[in-house]
């Protein structure tokens, strides 16, 4: 008997896990507490309900801040955190407050679905790493006892206009409970948490990075005239499942000839030819970090003279823009003074030139960076100046549709405690003739 109850707590802590490599409890716990004293009231935050029919074609996906929050990633959960509060009156004190809600277990579903951990377990607090577990249907008690004033508010994700929330209708059961209830968004304060990552963040967006340079090296050794795009995809695809990703960070990105041009394209339905370019913008999701990694590579293994010029442009505004990096004061920001992005268009603008004599910053169309880490596009704050913690893209590109020619170089950055600007996709080729070099000892 004692064996078979410890078969059930080592299930049920696989299941609370995923599979996922996990941070510890404390780690999240940190984040709960730091997020009840920036939000300063009772924060709710639901996770979505598991779907069977879209899980089965896609897999169940736990919602970025409720994952930043639990490293859960059971379905149908709520989480609630409270700050400690001083005696006020006759108010007395509370100290903090940290409450997982579980849905209880449905056992049909679950042979479809899997075992889901249960309130009822008693070790649910430790598996998990919450002070306390209860049944979901205790929730509206819970945020009762812990509002005060005749305007009581909950912080949580509201959906903005044409948005879609995991905690709509649970929001709408729990105003039922209580018509004075007021909901406030929490979502703009969770993005500054999220801005800086911790230790154990960044080791699991490395982990994200590695398996996808790995899968990029394999594409380089797989480029050639008469495979497909899509052959392509598919091998990097496996490349980096191997290595532990979950799945793709976004739809992967493998676009010849003229959809070298073409920023998004994602059908990846042609079948490379010769003379031409390839763009492959594709990267893993590791325990749900992202990666965003993009090289261009000759179909045939060796740039033409234009194509080299092209690229080596690009490549100069990445490094120009690396160049231009000063912790505590560069930002992402399109339009600044202080941004990077102005030091690559830069370099573009005065480095070449079109087929009729004009410069080349027409054609680069889109934004140099983007916060990476939990989301491919991070939603952190834009406001703060790059500092230590932080994990971003640089991703110059120059984009010529009379040309069929398109060149995106984008490697994965983040600031160290010292301030230094790390590479993490550095391992990857990135200067032309490295890239001719890694194609070539493919037997090309």
């Amino acid at each position: 008997m004692r064996k078979f109850f410890s078969c059930v707590f080592l299930l049920l802590s696989v299941a609370a896990s995923s599979g996922l490599d996990r941070q510890p409890n404390a780690d999240y716990h940190a984040r709960r507490e730091a997020l009840a004293k920036k939000a300063g009231g009772v924060t709710v935050l639901f996770a979505p309900m598991e779907n069977a029919a879209g899980d089965a074609i896609h897999g169940f996906r736990q919602e970025d801040n409720f994952f930043y929050l639990s490293g859960l990633t059971e379905p149908g959960s709520a989480l609630l955190v409270a700050p400690a509060v001083e005696a006020k009156g006759d108010a007395p004190a509370r100290p903090y407050a940290e409450i997982l809600f579980l849905p209880a277990r449905n056992l049909i579903q679950e042979k479809w679905t899997g075992p889901k951990l249960g309130p009822e377990n008693p070790d649910a607090p430790k598996i998990t790493g919450f002070d306390r577990v209860e049944e979901m249907g205790k929730l509206p008690d819970e945020v009762a006892k812990l509002l005060t004033g005749a305007r009581p508010v909950v912080y949580t994700d509201v959906a903005s206009h044409g948005e879609t929330s995991a905690s709509a209708e649970p929001l709408e059961f729990l105003r039922r409970t209580n018509s004075f209830l007021g909901f406030q968004d929490v979502k703009a304060v969770l993005s500054s948490l999220r801005t800086a990552k911790d230790t154990g963040e960044i080791t699991l967006l490395r982990k994200a990075v590695d398996a996808s340079v790995a899968a990029h090296l394999a594409a380089f050794k797989a480029v050639k005239p008469n495979v497909t795009e899509r052959e392509i995809s598919a091998l990097m695809q496996y490349e980096w499942g191997k290595r532990g990703c979950e799945r793709p960070a976004y739809a992967p990105i493998v676009g010849s000839g003229f959809y070298s041009t073409v920023l998004h394209y994602s059908e990846d339905f042609n079948t490379m030819k010769a003379g031409d370019v390839v763009v492959i913008d594709a990267a893993g999701e590791y325990s749900m970090y992202a990666a965003d990694i993009t090289r261009t590579l000759p179909v045939n293994g060796h740039f033409t003279a234009r194509q080299r010029e092209i690229y080596d442009i690009v490549l100069g505004a990445e490094q120009a823009a690396v160049a231009a990096f000063q912790s505590g004061k560069s930002n992402i920001k399109r339009n600044d003074p202080d941004s990077l992005h102005k030091a690559a268009y830069e370099y573009i603008n005065t480095h070449g030139k079109d087929l009729h004599g004009e410069p080349l910053g027409k054609y680069f169309i889109h934004g140099l960076s983007h916060y990476i880490g939990l989301n491919v596009h991070d939603p952190n704050d834009y406001s703060v100046p790059l500092g230590p913690g932080m994990t971003f893209t640089i991703e110059p590109g120059i984009y010529i549709p009379e040309e069929n020619l398109g060149v995106r170089i984008e490697d994965d950055f983040y600031v160290d405690q010292s301030g230094k600007l790390v590479n993490l996709s550095g391992a990857l080729p990135s200067k032309a003739e490295d890239v001719e070099r890694a194609m070539k000892n493919s037997g090309q």
